[in-house]
């Protein structure tokens, strides 16, 4: 669970911004777009009222955030925010994995609003806030580009809910219709069950290959 200084509210008129810093990594999605609803430095860095009627900007802005650290909620009711129609695996260059689409995370709690539907899960096995990404892999110079050499399944049915599992001292177990995207933004892989590293010893990365036994990799 969140304590007082994990979770930031930033009141609107019209609409609620909520900030989980347990699962901010920085990326800047937030403070490099146009607009000043989000502006460094600036006391509250968040201001949804700066908008003003224009609700949909910030709805855009904070779904852009790909770790869920940012939601929104609507003062006048109206449309939520929805999962997209394909559940989608990005391999960040020598980075996390990105998740998008209707999850289910295991290790998420219930406070964590935003990874019901965008995430950034750690590869490179240093988190400490396992299964998500703290930024560890820039401190430890974790290294792969992201390529996929697996194509998996020629087609599936795309959307429904997609399982994340987390196999003790293992692998990420991901069950689903899915797609994976390699660092380059090639679409690489689509299949309905996959084990992700998250040792970060793989050598058939973003795939297990059972290297966590052979460094005693320990995590739950």
């Amino acid at each position: 669970m969140a304590d007082e200084q994990d979770i930031h509210e930033y009141p609107g008129e019209q609409v609620d911004v909520r900030w989980d810093r347990r699962l901010c990594i920085h990326v800047g999605e937030c403070g490099r777009a146009e607009g000043e609803l989000f502006v460094g430095g600036r006391a509250p860095w968040c201001d949804p009222n700066v908008v003003g009627d224009d609700v949909e900007h910030v709805v855009d802005v904070v779904e852009r955030c790909p770790t869920g650290a940012l939601t929104y909620i609507r003062k006048q009711g109206g449309a939520t925010e929805v999962a997209p129609g394909r559940n989608q695996v990005v391999v960040a260059n020598d980075g996390p994995l990105y998740l998008s689409g209707d999850l289910a995370i295991d290790g998420a709690s219930e406070d964590m609003a935003g990874v019901r539907f965008r995430a950034a899960l750690c590869r490179c096995g240093a988190s400490k806030t396992k299964p998500f990404c703290d930024n560890s892999h820039r401190e430890l110079r974790f290294e792969d580009q992201g390529a996929v050499g697996s194509t998996g399944e020629p087609s599936i049915e795309e959307g429904g809910r997609l399982e994340v599992k987390r196999a003790p001292n293992g692998p990420l177990l991901v069950n689903g219709s899915f797609t994976i995207v390699g660092g380059s933004g090639r679409v690489a892989w689509r299949g309905t069950r996959a084990a992700l590293c998250r040792c970060g010893a793989s050598k058939n990365k973003p795939f297990c290959d059972g290297a966590h036994k052979a460094i005693g990799f320990q995590a739950d």
